[in-house]
């Protein structure tokens, strides 16, 4: 997912995407024990996906603190 398609998310839905993508990055890392994964490179994708929604989640939500501190 790129970081421009995220910065259009609302906050709950970058909640409820990161959410997905972690168990789904669970359910390969298990799958991956149990020796049926066929496609290791998702891997790597899915941990990418997670460190850009939690970035940009920080950064609505700072930018959302900011505006209350300010009044």
């Amino acid at each position: 997912m790129k970081p421009k398609d995220i910065r259009e998310l609302s906050v709950p839905e970058i909640e409820t995407k990161l959410r997905e993508t972690r168990e789904t990055l669970l359910q390969s890392n298990l799958r991956k024990h149990t020796g049926q994964v066929e496609k290791s490179h998702t891997f790597r994708t899915y941990r990418k996906d997670i460190a850009r929604l939690e970035t940009i989640l920080t950064e609505k939500k700072q930018a959302a603190a900011v505006p209350a501190v300010a009044r």
